[in-house]
């Protein structure tokens, strides 16, 4: 025996509208949230796009903060927004001792705060990287960001430049793992490019700080892991954002090589 057929009343067709139009609402409009479902059905990660800088000199060259906000721009993405506190022979047990950087952190302002101090291969400065990390991920964890870390580099021509390329690698790497944060390889996409084409010049006259191509190296491996988007293809030239001015001029060649090896390096030590 079938139903009767419902009886399509005003009031009927009244209630159904508003029932399709709240279920619209609420859920409709989940695009304008934080993570949005990708291809796969799961939710996209959201850009990790405000960032507080601590670190030294390796930071503070060329402004390599303004290059990542500039990648983005670039990009077409969610604008970058930063702060950095770099002092050049800085380490993090220096910034730990005057409050510039606590009350920054204290903001609570941050999605990531990078933390970068010298190469840190020999066993003490490890240590001290690792001790100074772990500090920093309270404060930061508190405020509700992640800490990152800025992995860099040996000096040019260092006695067994390879070991100790090997060592500054992995005191960072186990600085990131202890506080469960990101790792920034820079380094090893600098070594990258060394291998790739060591024609490329990296380092600047005093054979540690890094050139204008070092600094867009190094903003593109963080534009990928913040943004969780490859940075092949990215622009070579780049407009800095006010209150910056001026254009940054890779050329193009270089600029392919400097982006192939910053996502070599990502994937090598992607977090699973």
């Amino acid at each position: 025996m079938h139903a009767p057929a419902p009886h399509w009343t005003p009031e009927r067709i009244r209630h159904i509208v508003a029932a399709v139009l709240t279920a619209f609402i609420l859920f409709g409009c989940r695009g304008n949230s934080p993570a949005e479902p990708n291809d796969g059905g799961n939710p996209a990660p959201r850009p990790r796009n405000r960032v507080l800088f601590i670190g030294n000199s390796l930071t503070l060259s060329n402004n390599l903060p303004a290059i990542v906000q500039a990648l983005a721009a670039a990009a077409d993405t969610v604008p970058f927004s930063f702060e950095m506190i770099a002092y050049g022979g800085f380490a993090l047990e220096d910034h730990w001792v005057r409050e510039e950087s606590h009350d920054a952190i204290s903001r609570k302002q941050w999605d990531v705060v990078v933390l970068q101090q010298g190469m840190s291969g020999f066993d003490e400065g490890r240590a001290n990287l690792i001790d100074y990390a772990g500090r920093y991920d309270t404060e930061i964890r508190a405020a509700g960001a992640v800490p990152a870390l800025y992995a860099v580099w040996p000096p040019k021509d260092y006695p067994d430049y390879d070991n100790y390329f090997d060592r500054i690698t992995e005191s960072y790497r186990l600085a990131a793992a202890e506080v469960d944060g990101l790792f920034l390889p820079v380094g090893e996409a600098w070594r990258n490019v060394l291998r790739r084409d060591s024609t490329i010049a990296l380092y600047s006259s005093d054979n540690l700080h890094p050139t204008l191509a070092g600094s867009y190296l190094a903003a593109l491996v963080m534009f990928q892991q913040l943004y969780d988007r490859s940075p092949v293809g990215l622009p070579s030239t780049l407009q800095l954002q006010p209150p910056l001015q001026g254009t940054l001029e890779i050329p193009p060649a270089v600029a392919a090589v400097l982006q192939a090896a910053a996502a070599e390096a990502n994937e090598e030590f992607r977090r699973e």
